[in-house]
């Protein structure tokens, strides 16, 4: 009896302890229960509607870039892409060799198609081909019932009006790469494309506009049911460019296939209103995809069709260099506008002698003829007395030696010399030789054409520090205050006789019939124009060549041939157009550039590409007195 009870007490109190346990167990179940039904209900509850609700980006249409009259240069256009949702096809191939029918489906192309489908679930669709014409859309439509899977999707990209002719000046779109990516989620959409190059590269934050947002209801497996809300995005800004479109267009005609560049600018408030740089390329092959072929065909070619010339091609300025020269020499006084120079043909310093272009030389030449026979041998000898350090002080102030700021990514600084400079880069002494050098624009000497056409604007205008701009308006505000244009721009304190003589001087050089330039002339007095010719040899002339007579260019390789060079303005009574024109390996200024520069700057004028733009007004050089009757014919 006393071990039954034993047994029954220890029976009892195992049955209490486990009792015990469950009750634990028990409470600790409700209490979690209640703390996530009651306590967390919240929470759990928006969790639910998150994975059932998702909230995706919407992109925004791209901001339209306008010429300086609004007429468009880049916009969207509708692109149609088939699109391949694999669960509504019984046999993949099947339906890959019907649309192979409709549009050529390649091998390689194939695989990606069916690498994607493998890759995603079965209702994401595939993009099978992007940019498909209205005829191709329509035949795909036609045909749908024998195309299970297929269907044609509308989108949106990247158009470009004018190809090549604006190329440089736009840039292109493409894909986003991983060095693009900053954070803003409209990156990561597939598909979405950002400015690369040009003014889309500039602007691209303005252009790309604030995406939208759509909430659509999916189920467990992530299968859109339908959408719940849509909130369109915020299109991008419209960018407004200085670029007369019609004279931009112009002036790419003009030059043609030759490697080239050609700037012209608005000299009173620095509106780039043509810009070009030839030969170009077509940037709506970099928004749908370059082939290898394309790129090594763009990349190969030796006149450079990728590189934008008008900014980062860097030339000797060549004889176009000469009015900074004198400028620089009347400054320190070294010489008078009447002070005469004798050319034999040729000077000598050192044993070493310094050739004139005219082999008997020009005899006794002032400023006045100097500029307008383009003297070599005067230019060497007042930059001789100039010294190099004072021409190039010169030389920043009319706008070489630097970037001059323009909003356009690429552009070239170019290189003014100096002893300096010289003892930086070399670790050697300037030697006086290489001042006569360049005193006729050659040597160390480079420029863009962009800044000869802002040295030339700056002589025009009457001294005043005119900055080039290429952007007008942004999203309807006038760019002008953001870049620091203002109505008047910087005095460069040029004595207005100087600058008298040497815009009088320009202006013989083609109106005179002693003007290296005066078979370029234009006929009609309104429009007569003033410049500078310039010819820049790349390759030295042997003594055995200079002897034997002159070597033309069209005689040599064309790589070895001169540059051909021209800066100009008009009209000369109120100068408002400066342009300058490079022809790489293209022979003489006088015979290829000139030529091009007048007819671009009578478009110019004719189109009356300056209208709207701001006047910096009252200290305009005094109108030239022409020496030669402008002939008619």
């Amino acid at each position: 009896m006393h071990r039954d009870s034993e047994r029954h007490k220890l029976f009892g109190r195992r049955a209490i302890m486990l009792a015990g346990g469950k009750s634990v167990l028990l409470s600790a179940l409700v209490g979690r229960m209640y703390y996530l039904q009651v306590i967390e209900a919240e929470r759990y509850r928006t969790l639910a509607d998150e994975n059932r609700i998702n909230l995706r980006l919407l992109a925004p249409p791209r901001g339209r870039i306008v010429d300086r009259f609004g007429d468009p240069v880049a916009d969207n256009q509708q692109n149609y892409r088939a699109l391949l949702i694999s669960e509504n096809t019984r046999d993949l191939d099947y339906t890959l060799d019907m649309l192979n029918q409709i549009i050529a489906i390649g091998p390689s192309e194939r695989k990606r198609i069916i690498r994607e489908v493998k890759r995603n679930r079965n209702f994401i669709p595939v993009t099978v081909r992007k940019n498909l014409d209205w005829r191709e859309v329509s035949r795909i439509e036609v045909n749908a019932p024998d195309l299970p899977g297929i269907l044609i999707d509308v989108g949106q990209s990247r158009n470009y009006l004018y190809g090549e002719e604006m190329a440089h000046i736009l840039g292109y779109v493409a894909s986003v790469s991983p060095r693009d990516e900053s954070g803003d989620p409209l990156l990561e959409l597939p598909g979405f494309r950002i400015g690369k190059a040009g003014v889309e590269k500039v602007h691209d934050l303005a252009l790309r506009g604030s995406g939208g947002s759509s909430q659509v209801e999916v189920n467990a497996f992530g299968r859109v049911i339908r959408e719940l809300d849509r909130q369109e995005g915020q299109p991008g800004a419209e960018v407004m460019l200085t670029i007369d479109l019609g004279l931009q267009r112009m002036v790419s005609g003009r030059l043609a296939d030759q490697s080239a560049a050609a700037v012209v600018i608005d000299v009173q408030n620095g509106d780039i209103l043509a810009m070009a740089s030839t030969p170009g390329y077509d940037p709506n092959a970099f928004n749908r995809g370059l082939k290898s072929s394309e790129w090594t065909e763009l990349v190969s070619n030796p006149k450079a069709p990728l590189t934008n010339k008008s900014i980062a091609g860097r030339y000797s300025p060549g004889s176009t260099f000469k009015m900074v020269v004198l400028l620089a020499a009347l400054e320190k006084g070294v010489i008078s506008p009447s002070s005469r120079i004798f050319c034999k043909g040729y000077t000598e310093l050192g044993g070493a002698r310094f050739h004139c272009w005219k082999k008997h030389g020009h005899g006794n030449v002032d400023a006045m003829l100097a500029i307008t026979q383009s003297c070599d041998v005067y230019f060497y000898e007042i930059a001789k007395r100039t010294g190099i350090d004072r021409i190039a002080v010169m030389a920043n102030r009319l706008g070489m030696g630097s970037k001059l700021g323009i909003d356009r990514p690429g552009e070239q600084a170019g290189l003014v010399p100096t002893k300096r400079w010289k003892r930086g880069a070399m670790d050697a002494p300037w030697h006086q030789g290489e001042t006569l050098i360049a005193g006729i624009g050659q040597g160390y000497m480079l420029v863009t054409p962009l800044q000869l056409a802002v040295m030339t604007a700056r002589l025009a205008n009457g001294g005043f520090a005119v900055v080039p701009r290429l952007t007008k308006a942004l999203g309807g505000a006038d760019a002008g205050d953001s870049n620091n244009i203002t109505e008047k721009f910087d005095d460069l304190n040029l004595p207005k006789a100087h600058l008298d003589l040497v815009i009088s001087a320009m202006t013989e050089v083609v109106n005179s019939p002693y003007g290296t330039a005066y078979k370029s002339r234009i006929s009609e007095t309104e429009f007569a124009m003033g410049g500078k010719t310039g010819t820049v040899q790349v390759r030295r002339i042997s003594k055995a060549e200079r002897e034997a007579g002159v070597v033309k260019n069209r005689d040599l390789p064309w790589k070895d041939r001169d540059h051909a060079l021209f800066v100009g303005f008009a009209p000369v009574h109120e100068p408002r157009y400066a342009v300058s024109v490079v022809v790489e390996h293209g022979g003489g200024g006088s015979s290829v550039a000139a030529p091009i520069a007048r007819d671009i700057l009578v478009e110019a004028q004719r189109r009356g590409s300056a209208r709207s733009g701001r006047v910096i007004g009252k200290h305009q050089a005094e109108p030239p007195t022409l020496t030669a009757k402008v002939e008619e014919g």
